[in-house]
């Protein structure tokens, strides 16, 4: 039996009063009214004793660098509207044909760089919803809707979840196209979604991502195709639980105590549950991992803006244009050797998992809970390295600090390993959900 089709008013209201204070929407004279005319050509589309479209009746937010047709796209900027107009992105097109709902555009930080909007985290008003997805996430976290659409460079569909107490997935990149979505680095942007449990995240995915397969299609990992080793030693009391690996070394070390010491309560609660965990040594070279990040970003996000910087530069706010200035004084050279080291990278992540014997990575989401205030939105560090590698990573809320702000656990898979993230995540999440 289909979902019904939501009463549109009581949606809208629900958003008007919780985004008085949250501030997670853009602002939209005639949403109602639009609202109201989306739903009923959607439950036209679909009369009873049709076939129900997945997303049936969803009321979706989307970050406000994608382009939804009927609504401007301002990207978090004061450059004029009409400079960024463009077709509706593929990810919307294919929202909408699931029978989805537009509830509206979310804040992002200003073309999704790091100047923050004014969206404050619902979990503790005083803190930052982290970003650049900033409203998407803070829109599922409130409530106000139960599916939201973000985007990735670095850390800004995981972190933002992260902080805000919801799932956030990133897929591999290219899996959700990026086409009508305002680039940022096209090497490294990837469209992610929010939701409120790792089921609703696989019910998106499904719709979205290019070449889903369905549950039992890929049910194994990576450790459980290759001949019996280390890591099949590890998993011999647990059956087919994947193999969780935490990467041991600097980068593990740029996590605060307070990160870490709910990290290791949530490594006791998956081993008590049956995971088999491995410590394995990996990326003891992160400063330069994180170098060569930031090479490709910035070189890249300053040739997405080259035209539009040209024209209207005086638009852009202060953050935006260091990133781009910044861009400008990286050599072509240097930009293809990051490309290069890229390509090693990613296959010295697969590699790694192939010889150490594992199926997943686990570690914290983020340094440390939502930072005070809303002039920054938090520090990617623990995502950068799935980002630039281009490999699906997924968040679930696991634990809160003392003061009630979430702490989440990042789980990372080898690029192209979507399906199986996702159907591990599940159990992760009964796990160390408390």
């Amino acid at each position: 039996m289909r979902n019904p089709m939501p009463d549109t008013d009581r949606l809208c209201d629900r958003i008007e009063r919780l985004d008085a204070h949250v501030r997670a929407f853009v602002a939209e004279p005639g949403r109602r009214e639009r609202l109201r005319a989306e739903a009923a050509e959607t439950a036209a589309r679909h009369p009873d004793g049709s076939a129900e479209p997945p997303l049936y009746g969803v009321a979706v937010g989307v970050k406000d660098i994608v382009r939804v047709d009927g609504l401007p796209t301002r990207a978090g900027s004061e450059v004029p509207a009409e400079v960024l107009y463009g077709p509706q992105a593929a990810v919307v097109d294919r929202l909408r044909a699931a029978g989805a709902l537009v509830a509206g555009k979310t804040v992002t930080a200003e073309f999704a760089v790091t100047a923050p909007g004014p969206t404050r985290n619902p979990r503790n008003l005083e803190h930052t919803p982290g970003g650049s997805s900033s409203g998407s996430a803070a829109a599922v976290a409130a409530g106000m809707v139960e599916l939201a659409i973000g985007t990735q460079t670095v850390g800004s569909v995981i972190r933002p979840a992260a902080f805000c107490g919801v799932v956030g997935y990133k897929p591999t990149h290219g899996r959700i196209p990026t086409a009508g979505v305002i680039d940022n680095a096209p090497t490294l942007d990837a469209v992610g979604v929010f939701a409120p449990d790792v089921a609703g995240a696989a019910r998106a995915a499904a719709v979205l991502c290019d070449g889903w397969r369905a549950a039992g299609a890929y049910d194994r990992g990576p450790a459980d195709r290759r001949p019996v080793g280390r890591g099949a030693v590890a998993r011999g009391s647990a059956g087919r639980r994947p193999v969780l690996g935490v990467p041991d070394g600097p980068y593990l070390r740029r996590a605060g105590d307070e990160a870490l010491t709910a990290f290791a309560q949530q490594v006791e609660r998956l081993v008590s549950a049956g995971f088999p965990v491995l410590r394995v040594p990996f990326m003891e070279d992160y400063e330069e991992i994180v170098r060569q990040q930031f090479l490709v970003n910035r070189y890249e996000v300053a040739r997405a803006h080259a035209d539009w910087f040209s024209r209207h530069e005086r638009y852009y706010r202060e953050e935006t244009v260091a990133a781009i200035r910044q861009g400008h004084g990286i050599a072509r050279a240097d930009y293809e050797g990051a490309l290069r080291f890229r390509g090693e990278f990613r296959a010295r992540l697969s590699r790694t998992m192939e010889e150490a014997g594992i199926d997943l990575w686990i570690m914290p989401a983020a340094p440390g809970p939502a930072p005070r205030g809303i002039a920054t939105t938090g520090n990617a560090i623990m995502n950068l390295p799935w980002s630039y590698a281009g490999a699906p990573a997924l968040t679930v809320p696991a634990d809160r600090t003392a003061d009630g702000l979430p702490l989440g656990l990042q789980t990372a898979a080898a690029p192209g390993a979507d399906e199986y993230l996702i159907a591990s995540g599940a159990g992760i999440e009964a796990a160390v959900v408390g």
